[in-house]
């Protein structure tokens, strides 16, 4: 899909962002666009941005881990614009950092639940619609290096995100088993300036979580992650290697070169059986 002038984009977790970051670029092209978010006042503030710049932009709020609000953002969508060329599902959050063995529930139901099952709702609200109209269209799942990887401290995170490579891999195949004419990519992002780490502390339903870590590792490895974030690459190179590889029609999207010998080492070491290896995340 190379020319995009006219067409309809959905991202979600598009106030702030490598998602605000895709809106732009892709109303840049001159897209009419969808914001969705579950932060209703940043994410009008944006679309008041892209407005202000004469673009065609519809804010409409969602959480992603809420099936019935990603129904109900598709049936807007299709009431507004009647179909969909591009979706960009998007939206994550940061997990807390702990030992597998401590790690709260509510922390592993809410990096699962957004994480993964916002992208499962994503699909099965959007894609359906998308394979009924028959016409060129692109996926693009956001899930991280972390995705293709496997790091200590961070398991609800690292979990998710596996999960969101090979649901994004089993989309393509099924897309292509049926004949579909629907593009496919997967998002797997290294440190990117964000504010991730800055999120809410907590999510309805979810209990309210200290502001630091007290074991002295922990606190180390969130400050080195904190560090990483803030040298990391700008949302706007990630958007622009996601309209690359829509043009391109690539499956996978990296954007550290790094991450390459991340991905070998760790199948290498799958292959040969021996133990995982720790990849370094500490960033540049």
């Amino acid at each position: 899909m190379r020319e995009l002038a006219g067409k309809v984009a959905v991202v979600t977790g598009a106030a702030s962002g490598i998602g605000l970051a895709l809106a732009r670029r892709f109303a840049a092209e001159g897209m009419r666009v969808v914001l969705s978010d579950l932060r209703r006042e940043p994410l009008e503030h944006a679309a008041a941005e892209l407005r202000a710049e004469g673009r065609e932009v519809l804010a409409v709020g969602a959480d992603v881990s809420n099936a019935g609000d990603v129904e109900s953002l598709a049936a807007s969508v299709w009431s507004a614009f009647g179909d969909v060329d591009v979706l960009c599902n998007n939206a994550g959050v940061a997990s807390a950092g702990g030992w597998v063995w401590e790690i709260d529930e509510a922390d592993w139901s809410e990096s699962l639940d957004v994480n993964f099952r916002g992208v499962l709702h994503g699909i099965r609200a959007f894609v359906p619609r998308m394979v009924e109209r028959g016409e060129r269209a692109h996926v693009v799942n956001t899930a991280s290096i972390a995705g293709l990887t496997s790091t200590m401290l961070f398991a609800p995170y690292v979990v998710s995100k596996h999960a969101v490579v090979a649901l994004t891999e089993c989309l393509h195949h099924d897309l292509s088993l049926v004949g579909a004419p629907i593009r496919v990519s997967l998002l797997c992002p290294h440190y990117v300036r964000t504010s991730i780490l800055d999120g809410p502390r907590t999510r309805p339903g979810h209990p309210d979580r200290p502001e630091a870590p007290s074991d002295p590792l922990l606190q180390r490895l969130a400050e080195e992650s904190r560090r990483a974030v803030e040298t990391g690459i700008a949302p706007d190179e990630v958007a622009q290697a996601v309209l690359e590889a829509i043009r391109e029609k690539r499956f996978l999207i990296l954007t550290h070169d790094e991450t390459r010998e991340m991905i070998s080492a760790r199948i290498d070491a799958l292959l040969s059986g021996r133990e995982p290896v720790q990849p370094d995340l500490r960033g540049p």
